[in-house]
């Protein structure tokens, strides 16, 4: 008897998630979406200040390479290959 009315349960919970998700997910979708369309109307990102003309603006610097101490690397071996 305990074993049915847990199946019944169950099957009732799982069958409201299903109508609530049919509702409620549409809702939200359509919510997100809408932001997404506003964004995208109102030019997507916030606008970048406008800089007077002829200036320069670096946004990445690459990271300067450390030259290497040719003695600190070894020697170098000249070979052949041998067939």
């Amino acid at each position: 008897m305990g074993l049915l009315k847990f199946l019944m349960i169950t099957i009732f919970v799982l069958w409201l998630i299903r109508i609530i998700l049919k509702l409620v997910f549409p809702m939200i979708l359509r919510n997100i979406f809408g932001k997404m369309q506003q964004q995208a109307n109102n030019g997507g990102a916030a606008p970048q200040p406008k800089k007077p003309e002829g200036s320069i603006s670096i946004d990445y610097m690459p990271p300067q390479q450390k030259p290497g101490n040719a003695d600190k690397l070894g020697d170098f071996v000249d070979y052949e290959e041998l067939k």
